[in-house]
Parts: C-alpha cells; sequence; structure tokens
C-alpha cells in the first residue's frame, strides 16, 4: 500500500445474498485527513460501503485496507449509523451515551475512558448538557452527542451516515463548522443527500450507484443528483467534461 494513502479499497464486490450485487469492483484511495462526501439514489449502496469500511460486513471479494492493515484489524474507526432510536424514557444522560461509546461492560470504565468521554463532549461543544437527560437534547444536539460517543474511541476514521437528516439550517451550519474542525486530525467519510451541506468543507466528492465515480468539486451538483436519483437511471452517467468528444459523459 502507498503510505500516502489512510484508506485504500481495491476491487471490492458486494452481495447481501451472494448473488445480488450491492457494489461492484469499487476502488477509492483516500488520503489522511482528507472528507469524502458520497452521494448517490437510495439502494445504491451507500450505507452498505460504510459498513464494509467499519468492518460490519465482509466483502464478498475485494480488499479494504487501512493504514496497511485489513480493517477488520484496525480500531479505530467511529460509525454513526443514519437511524438512531432511543427509548425517550430510558434514563440515559449524554455523558453516559458518549462514555457508552468507549465499549466497555457496564461499571468498568477506566479513567482514561472517562478522560476520553469528557474530551470528547468538550469537542462537541456540549460540556453544559453533559448531565441532562439525553431525551432532552434537540435533534442537531442528539447528533453531536452521537459523534462525540463515535470519537470517544479516539478514532482516526469518522463514518457518517446522512448526520444532517432531521435537523436544520442553522445546526447544519454548526455541524459543518464541526466537522471542518474534526478534519484536523481525522478522516472523515460522510454519506449526505445534502451537498449544500458540504461545498465548503469536503476534498472529494464521489457518486455511487452500484459502482462509484468521482467528480470534480465544481461540478453541477444539482444536475448529478438528479441523475443519480432518477427513476430511468440504471447505471449513473454525468457531465464531466462539456468540451469533450463523446459530450463528457462517462459510466
Amino acid at each position: 500500500m502507498n503510505d500516502n494513502y489512510k484508506i485504500e479499497i481495491k476491487n471490492l464486490n458486494f452481495g447481501y445474498r451472494g448473488n445480488f450485487e450491492i457494489l461492484e469492483n469499487v476502488n477509492i484511495r483516500i488520503k489522511e485527513n482528507q472528507l469524502i462526501t458520497i452521494v448517490g439514489p437510495n439502494g445504491g449502496g451507500k450505507t452498505t460501503l460504510l459498513k464494509l469500511i467499519a468492518g460490519l460486513l465482509k466483502p464478498n471479494s475485494g480488499q479494504i485496507i487501512i493504514d496497511g492493515k485489513p480493517n477488520y484489524k484496525y480500531s479505530s474507526i467511529g460509525y454513526v449509523p443514519q437511524q438512531n432510536h432511543f427509548d425517550s424514557k430510558f434514563p440515559i444522560t449524554v455523558y453516559e451515551v458518549v462514555l457508552s461509546g468507549t465499549i466497555k461492560p457496564f461499571g468498568h470504565y477506566t479513567k482514561q475512558d472517562r478522560a476520553s468521554a469528557n474530551k470528547s463532549i468538550e469537542e462537541v461543544g456540549l460540556q453544559k448538557y453533559k448531565n441532562n437527560p439525553f431525551s432532552d437534547l434537540s435533534g442537531g444536539q442528539k447528533q453531536r452527542a452521537l459523534i462525540a460517543r463515535a470519537l470517544a474511541t479516539n478514532a482516526k476514521i469518522l463514518l457518517l451516515d446522512e448526520p444532517t437528516s432531521n435537523i436544520d439550517v442553522e445546526i447544519g451550519k454548526n455541524l459543518n463548522a464541526l466537522l471542518k474542525k474534526l478534519t484536523e486530525t481525522m478522516t472523515i467519510i460522510l454519506v449526505t443527500h445534502d451537498t449544500g451541506f458540504i461545498t465548503n468543507i469536503t476534498d472529494r466528492v464521489f457518486c455511487i450507484n452500484k459502482t462509484i465515480i468521482e467528480h470534480p468539486l465544481d461540478a453541477d451538483f444539482s444536475k448529478i443528483i438528479s441523475a443519480a436519483y432518477s427513476k430511468e437511471s440504471v447505471m449513473v452517467r454525468h457531465d464531466i467534461q462539456t468540451d469533450s468528444p463523446d459530450g463528457g459523459r462517462h459510466e
């Protein structure tokens, strides 16, 4: 592996039943401290790719290599899934939610675990809510708390699935600023349908619909998203160079 790459995905193929490909021949190289954005239609494989990188799923074929190691041997990954359902009556504080990210049996957290949880809460700006019930937080505050939970593992890679769902524009701006700050010390892969959210912070943008295509940052993402979500489109095609002989259309 090239030492300049934090994550390298080679010839990745995956299907849930072995005979139905969700992802096909995916190849990506990601440098340290980059923020990578992934867009695409529902069912295109976005969430599946995050789960594969996190080691929650195993590829049918191909490799995911992180810092020169197979990803299933790499533990410093924080993952915030798209859907998080909590019982509003469950008596758990923000601090306890974040501390649970250290994945230790109840009552056996170390001094270092607690220090890491406190540091993560401070990093996402929730210090004054630390001892509040998690259920009392707003949607944006809950999202920040769940990011803090991922950070409490001392993660070097952060995977976020639709982090702006169910939050308003102003809270989205705060989250945007947080992610920009986190890229100083972390590599972030973010799945979103809200391209306006990532315009000023992303380093690279990929569209995934079974296969994966990278787009220049100055691309017209409204057209890209429109094409990706089109019911008529089986494979996504995008205009990348309008002056190319074939009109700039590539698979």
